[in-house]
């Protein structure tokens, strides 16, 4: 008899399947905690004619998918959730094997078509679209609404200590659609020490990505103003940035981080360094038209107040993935 059919995919196995970039297995994370499954992440690496025939050919003979000495053995899980052009090989492939008992999801656009599994999800400013096509304006993540009431429930005494308003700085850096030369790092300098001269105090994070001259000139032009400088050492306090901020700045090349800074719904200022596409210009004028977002002004002489509803685009995924695996089940 085949296994009884379950309307709550809470407790479910599933497959986290990314080539271990820190971005892909966020947008994975927050889906798999947000549908309450148990999950085991794998990360892949495909090389010369695999990599080559990524997207559209299967996974590789190597991997052994199915096999008990490979990284996928049986049985197979109930979910399997990608991010990345290079993974989608292993779900069409899973797809196959599990004879479609897995159900599968990638998550961003996978360059093969809708028919690749069973759910895809892409942010609204890209371009596919198909009956199994769910779009979000920002993309997945773990800081949900409930997740920063819950650390909204005790403060750091270091931020405590700081006076109001208290500004979240996030900062990415070099990408191959941005670029941080030594204008732009100014441009942002500036922008900060024009903040904090409102009398504000500045939490100020950087990514691996922020070239070390960027972080200086930061450092130097926010020296004398009341806050944090996150620099990697101790524990990460990002998300007590985003919990407790009342106001949040976050430079424009990575959609992650202005994606989680929406989630807080208190006003997000973006910064655009040199650079840009037309995808994301597309992605920022959605916020912007939203009402959720506004472009930093160069010199702010006043920092506005405004209010939108937390953008909680896991939950949105995660209800349509729940929709779709109930009518896969029958």
């Amino acid at each position: 008899m085949p296994p009884p059919e379950k309307s709550d995919p809470k407790g479910c196995s599933a497959w986290i399947i990314t080539d271990g970039r820190a971005g892909m297995q966020t947008h994975c994370i927050g889906i798999a905690e947000k549908l309450g499954l148990v999950y085991d992440l794998k990360e892949i690496e495909l090389r010369g004619f695999w990599k080559f025939l990524a997207p559209w050919g299967p996974a590789p003979f190597s991997d052994k998918l199915g096999h008990a000495s490979g990284q996928f053995p049986k049985p197979w899980p109930d979910f399997a959730i990608a991010s990345g052009r290079r993974a989608v090989p292993y779900i069409r492939s899973i797809r196959k094997l599990s004879e479609g008992k897995t159900f599968t999801i990638i998550l961003q656009d996978p360059r093969s078509g809708a028919g690749s599994a069973d759910l895809i999800w892409v942010p609204v400013h890209d371009r596919l679209r198909g009956h199994n096509v769910v779009t979000t304006l920002t993309a997945p993540h773990k800081f949900s609404p409930d997740y920063l009431a819950e650390l909204r429930k005790s403060v750091p005494a270091s931020i405590d200590a700081l006076p109001h308003p208290r500004v979240a700085v996030i900062i990415g850096g070099q990408s191959a659609s941005h670029n941080y030369d030594a204008s732009t790092g100014r441009r942002l300098a500036g922008a900060l020490k024009s903040i904090g001269g409102l009398g504000a105090s500045l939490m100020i994070t950087t990514s691996r990505r922020t070239p070390p001259a960027v972080i200086e000139e930061v450092k130097r032009e926010t020296a004398g103003f009341p806050g944090i400088f996150f620099d990697g050492t101790g524990k990460n306090p990002y998300g007590d940035f985003l919990a407790h901020a009342d106001t949040l700045v976050v430079t424009g090349d990575s959609v992650n981080m202005t994606g989680e800074a929406c989630a807080t719904g208190r006003p997000v200022y973006v910064f655009h360094p040199e650079g840009g596409s037309k995808k994301f210009d597309r992605f920022h004028q959605a916020l912007e038209k939203a009402g959720i977002t506004r472009r930093l002004p160069d010199n702010p002489d006043v920092l506005t107040e405004w209010t939108y509803e937390p953008v909680d685009a896991a939950a949105i995924i995660a209800e349509k993935i729940i929709e779709f695996w109930r009518k896969h089940q029958k």
